[in-house]
């Protein structure tokens, strides 16, 4: 073991675990007031609900010894054999509860990044079984298949560094899939929904980009270069985003916004995630200011297409790492981590079309068992808050609470 790389990814851990308190002020300043506590409850309550489910049964389903390339074995229920030594499996130089603890911050924030899609109208306990049930049956087995020993797209050679396929693009496909079954939000089309509280929401935006760095450079699992390498590619994606979304704003709509600049941000961060450590800088510019420009097409479709998406989690999470995945094909580079593969533009064409495979793949498995979950929750126990409780709010109709008193 390594005290230093122990140190390095225990801290990681916390800043990943940041992130899901940061992505409840990022979604909780862009719901109507009356909705703002509801909103942050999901994703700090899902802190809670994956933490225990990660011990019991989630990190030996994801990380756990092989079954077929699928999915691990019950062999680490509750932790069991998961001690103080590292992992032979995963050859790291940190405790085997160190490694487990951080890609437990990955399988509680990929949830609540779903939350943003069907905001404003899902019931409580709904949200908890749909969560529960998508953790255990979408997560688990995508963690196993990229990240596991022994998991098929893994064999492949599919390259996911930090989560574009397993975290974003997951959730965003998953966003989709249960919106169109959720549907609208009352009034859609004819009410205003303006966001409450932007500085809420920037403040949210800033806690991701700052837990992000553990996200991504703690994906190396060692205080060494390669984590040098992603921290650095992840700060300059973002920044390239944020530039190029408020510049497609300013060409499309007149005037650049705050909210543009926090959305841009955060596609940047979610585009570079799956390349983090396998780009260089000038590569790491390109992918970021390329999402600023494409997740902000992606988030227009969403009016031509009509369907209610409340908070763009299908056009920031599940385009931005589409685009993410498919740059690692083609801007990955050996001289950058050489336990990787070259891409298309360093002359590999084949691994991008290895990741053209992990993206079909995981397109079609999330939205399929979506479909099917979200389902089998509206069959048991119902998906919406009635039209009475939709129009009160989710604060007072859910948790008899208010978010401001003046």
């Amino acid at each position: 073991m390594n005290a230093g790389d122990t140190s390095f990814v225990l801290i990681s851990a916390a800043l990943v675990m940041l992130m899901t308190p940061g992505l409840a002020l990022f979604y909780g300043g862009m719901v109507r007031s009356k909705n703002v506590l509801g909103t942050i409850m999901q994703s700090f309550i899902i802190l809670a609900i994956i933490s225990v489910e990660w011990v019991l049964w989630g990190y030996t389903m994801a990380f756990g010894p092989d079954h077929g390339g699928i999915i691990g074995g019950m062999d680490w229920f509750g932790l069991k054999g998961v001690g103080l030594t590292p992992s032979s499996d995963y050859g790291t130089t940190i405790p085997h509860l160190a490694f487990m603890v951080f890609q437990c911050m990955f399988a509680v924030i990929t949830p609540a990044l779903i939350t943003g899609a069907f905001a404003e109208r899902l019931s409580f306990s709904a949200f908890l079984l749909f969560t529960l049930l998508w953790a255990t049956f979408v997560y688990n087995p995508l963690a196993h298949w990229v990240w596991g020993a022994g998991g098929w797209l893994a064999k492949m050679g599919a390259m996911d560094f930090a989560g574009g396929t397993v975290v974003h693009m997951s959730s965003g496909i998953s966003a989709l899939a249960a919106v169109l079954v959720v549907g609208r939000r009352r009034g859609y089309g004819s009410t205003p929904y303006i966001p409450h509280n932007l500085p809420m929401t920037i403040t949210g935006a800033a806690l991701l980009w700052f837990g992000w760095f553990g996200f991504n450079a703690g994906s190396a699992l060692a205080a060494n270069g390669l984590a040098a390498s992603a921290f650095v590619a992840t700060h300059v994606a973002a920044a390239a985003a944020a530039l190029s979304w408020i510049l497609a704003e300013k060409l499309h709509r007149g005037k650049p916004t705050t909210l543009g600049a926090a959305s841009g941000a955060v596609v940047g961060l979610v585009a570079i995630t799956p390349a983090s450590g396998f780009v260089g800088p000038v590569s790491a510019i390109i992918i970021g200011g390329l999402a600023g420009m494409i997740c902000y097409g992606g988030v227009l479709l969403k009016s031509k297409m009509r369907y209610d998406d409340s908070l763009d989690v299908v056009g920031v999470h599940g385009v931005g790492g589409t685009w993410g995945a498919l740059a690692t094909g083609l801007f990955a580079s050996k001289a950058i981590n050489p336990a990787g593969s070259n891409g298309l533009f360093f002359g590999n064409p084949h691994q991008l079309a290895i990741q053209f495979i992990s993206v079909i793949a995981t397109m079609v498995f999330a939205f399929v068992m979506t479909l099917i979950i979200i389902k089998v929750v509206d069959i048991f126990i119902g998906l919406r808050v009635s039209e009475e409780d939709e129009e009160r709010g989710l604060d007072m109709s859910l948790h008899d609470e208010v978010g401001y008193t003046h």
